[in-house]
């Protein structure tokens, strides 16, 4: 009999005990360590609304003292049988009870006989103050304590602040506040956490939750005047006394009870805290433990499994990996092959292109050798006439006119230097990367190698210099052969039109723009002007084969550039060769 699935079944059934073990323990030890925290927030919120009761009845012992003194009551003192001083003292208090909210305020003698008071219509204290209240400030200390309350009076707090008689020192009326407690109540009423004040017999005496207001607990219950009681159950947890008790639907239960004394006022504050919030973080612990360790069980059980499944498919997963093996290594063989094929493929694709760039030199520099023969045989002719004439000068003794001519054959050497250079700078080739070039000097370059070209055609040139060098990024010889490109299609195009006008533009801006412009019949596809072997022009030995513009647009990116032509609104085309600020200009702007 095979006993593996009994094995397994037994083993599900005690990872599930031990989980719910597990989590119940976590949830009784998370619950009563989430009870401390919940306790000092309680302490917090307790010590708040106590300070603020405290606070509100203050004022109101803070008038009294202050009160007691008038004028006006000193003089009701000296002639209490004074009808006109008795309206007066009543108009004073009435004035204030209704500028304080009290419940009302009096004025009585030392006999206890009230002299004023702010509400005799019965709405207020009706003289009934209790005696130890009195009695306290007879003696020259500040009286307080509970009111008189029932079905019919409403709740209110009293302070009895003594007046003393100038002359004798003796206490010569006091004065009673009483606070009007229904008004205090009602600013925090609602708020958390419910919040209860009871007296030295147990009465609750102020709330925030009107349900709990005459309530005594007594003997486990807790109790109202009219006979409603409620089975109140008190325990203990972690060290925390917890009340359940259904004492209203605003009520928490279960409830964390607190309690602190307010001697100053004679009350005994008490707030139960609703303990749900901690229950639910307690569950949660709970759940998350037995949850991970139901978990790392089923880990377990699942890495069990997996270990007996991989080695039983181990075996032939080794025989499938030779086989695989050998076929890789073929595979691989070739692969090598391929990528050996494919980089030679691509180091003569590099060469070729740099030969058809070479080769774009040479043609343009063919295109142009007429022109430059004349622009050099022009100067040596001038040079053999001025060596002539000075030869003659000399013999006839006027040195300083053969001076002059020798400056001359100078400045026309310098010349066919500065041209023969030019080409020598432009049939090499460059390998250097981009560097720092001066855009002006590198068309002033262009322009003197395509000169006589444009001389030839009649063409107007329009070329003005920035006033400052403008810095680029580029390759200088490179730059040149693009520049000498386009004039000479631009040339080409203009070729046979009654207008001829070449503009030379150089815009400075967060990029350098240089701008070629004709007055040509403008270009019919833009969008396929720098596409391989595309022209416009008639097919010939002597008319190219449409490399130029695609050798110039891969010579500008390779310098981080960008070139792009259109037409112009006016007729003709524009080329503009966009270029990277070299970093001397970025730095000045």
């Amino acid at each position: 009999m095979n006993r593996a699935p009994l094995r397994r079944a037994a083993a599900i059934l005690l990872s599930l005990s031990l989980a719910l073990a597990f989590a119940w323990g976590v949830s009784v030890a998370g619950y009563r360590q989430a009870l401390t925290p919940l306790r000092e927030r309680g302490e917090a919120d307790l010590a708040l609304t106590v300070d603020r009761l405290t606070g509100q009845l203050q004022r109101y012992q803070d008038m009294a003292v202050l009160m007691a003194g008038h004028p006006f009551l000193s003089a009701l003192s000296e002639a209490p049988e004074s009808a006109e001083l008795r309206v007066q003292a009543q108009d004073l208090l009435l004035a204030a009870a209704d500028r304080t909210t009290a419940l009302d305020l009096l004025y009585m003698s030392d006999e206890g006989e009230v002299l004023a008071s702010a509400r005799p219509d019965g709405e207020g204290l009706e003289g009934g103050v209790p005696g130890a209240v009195a009695q306290r400030a007879l003696s020259g200390a500040l009286g307080s304590g509970i009111g008189p309350a029932g079905p019919d009076r409403p709740r209110s707090y009293l302070f009895a602040a003594p007046r003393f008689d100038p002359r004798t020192g003796g206490v010569q009326g006091l004065l009673v506040v009483a606070v009007d407690i229904d008004h205090v109540e009602q600013a925090w009423r609602g708020d958390r956490p419910a919040v209860f004040f009871t007296d030295a017999t147990g009465e609750v005496f102020v709330t925030n939750r009107s349900e709990l207001l005459f309530g005594r607990l007594t003997k486990g219950r807790f109790v109202w005047p009219g006979g409603a009681s409620v089975a109140l159950d008190r325990g203990v947890t972690g060290g925390h006394e917890i009340w359940r008790a259904d004492l209203g639907p605003y009520l928490p239960a279960p409830a964390l009870r607190l309690s602190r004394g307010i001697p100053q006022v004679g009350l005994q504050a008490t707030a139960l805290i609703d303990v749900a919030p901690a229950r639910r973080l307690a569950l949660l612990q709970g759940a998350v433990a037995g949850l991970i360790l139901l978990a790392f069980a089923g880990a377990l059980f699942w890495a069990t499994e997996r270990r007996r499944v991989l080695a039983r498919a181990n075996a032939q997963l080794e025989s499938r990996v030779a086989a695989r093996t050998a076929e890789l290594s073929a595979t691989n063989k070739t692969l090598r092959r391929e990528v050996a094929e494919r980089q030679e493929a691509e180091a003569a694709l590099k060469r070729a292109q740099a030969e058809l760039v070479q080769a774009g030199k040479l043609s343009a520099l063919g295109q142009m050798s007429a022109g430059l023969s004349h622009e050099l045989n022009q100067p040596l002719m001038a040079i053999r006439q001025f060596a002539e004439n000075g030869s003659l000068l000399v013999d006839r003794g006027r040195t300083d006119q053969a001076a002059q001519n020798l400056v001359r054959i100078g400045d026309l050497a310098g010349r066919m230097g500065r041209i023969i250079r030019n080409l020598r700078a432009f049939a090499r080739q460059e390998s250097e990367p981009a560097r720092r070039v001066d855009l002006v000097q590198v068309v002033s370059t262009a322009l003197e190698m395509t000169e006589a070209r444009l001389a030839k055609e009649g063409i107007a040139l329009t070329w003005k210099p920035p006033e400052r060098p403008v810095a680029a990024l580029a390759g200088e010889v490179r730059l040149v052969q693009v520049l000498v490109n386009l004039i000479t299609n631009a040339a080409d195009a203009m070729s046979g039109r009654a207008r001829r006008e070449l503009t030379i533009e150089i815009a400075v801006g967060p990029r350098p723009v240089i701008r070629v412009s004709d007055t040509g019949p403008g270009i019919a596809q833009p969008e396929r002007i720098f596409d391989p072997f595309y022209s416009t022009k008639e097919v010939g030995a002597s008319e190219g084969m449409g490399l130029g513009l695609s050798i110039s647009y891969g010579l500008v990116q390779s310098f981080g550039g960008a070139i792009r032509g259109r037409n112009r609104p006016e007729g003709g085309a524009v080329f503009s060769v966009e270029l990277e600020p070299a970093a001397e200009t970025l730095a000045a702007q």
